[in-house]
């Protein structure tokens, strides 16, 4: 297979609230970039869903924050689907109560707002004030930054996949966001190796141009990363001793 790109670059997975598990990956991506002695700064996407169902959100995005200053990479931080209902929440786009069933409750918790007792569309609304002084501006700025994709060489980063058989440029947000079945279990014909979170299994799996990254880390205690270097993917987990190679083939 022909290089993937031609600047080392790492992906993160979806890390859902476990900050534990992002001090540790990150520590494991800083070694391993030294051992490959890269030159210049390193590329690293990370594939959004840093927010709900674990602990400790807020933490998440304060080390996103602080990671971003990181002289040695690049950072580009994704958008995705949970990050997006809490902009929704945050600007009355959506009463919250859809949001809290997939987690929102618990973010809620780690900006020290206590979620409402009752579930009802009214009782959330009331509680979006309370929400809203509770985030950080530099939280705020933050999430409405991230972006919907980010394309180097070969890989294409997004946070749950792609619509097969549309350009890039006419992707609709809602499908790089949210799809599944209709990407995953198609057949494509474009020339990315697609690599992407959202859709969960105990670890990270290849198929027909793409990999997906997101190893259920609230669930399952395992947080991936992905390191591309030249035609050689590894995986960098936080449940492993050292990075492992997986085997990927583009698409086209």
């Amino acid at each position: 297979m022909p290089p993937l790109t031609d600047r080392l670059t790492y992906a993160v997975g979806d890390i859902h609230g476990r900050a534990d598990l992002l001090a540790r990956l990150l520590d494991q991506v800083r070694a391993d970039r030294v051992a490959r002695a890269p030159t210049g700064r390193t590329l690293i996407v990370f594939l959004g869903d840093y927010i709900d169902r674990g602990p400790r959100s807020r933490e998440v995005i304060d080390q996103l924050i602080a990671f971003a200053d990181d002289p040695a990479f690049e950072s580009r931080f994704l958008l995705g689907n949970h990050e997006d209902a809490m902009l929704d929440y945050l600007d009355g786009r959506i009463s919250g109560l859809g949001w809290a069933k997939h987690g929102g409750d618990t973010t809620l918790r780690s900006y020290g707002v206590e979620p409402p007792k009752e579930e009802s569309r009214t009782a959330w609304a009331a509680r979006r004030d309370a929400f809203r002084a509770a985030v950080p501006p530099s939280h705020r700025a933050f999430l409405e930054r991230c972006e919907l994709s980010v394309v180097r060489g070969r890989l294409l980063f997004v946070h749950a996949g792609i619509r097969p058989g549309v350009a890039l440029e006419q992707q609709d947000k809602r499908d790089l966001l949210w799809i599944r079945s209709e990407f995953l279990q198609a057949e494509r014909d474009d020339p990315w190796l697609v690599v992407h979170g959202h859709t969960p299994k105990e670890e990270a799996y290849a198929g027909p141009g793409r990999l997906c990254l997101d190893s259920g880390s609230y669930l399952s205690g395992r947080l991936t990363a992905a390191a591309f270097d030249g035609a050689d993917v590894s995986l960098i987990e936080t449940h492993g001793r050292a990075p492992r190679r997986i085997p990927v083939r583009l698409a086209g």
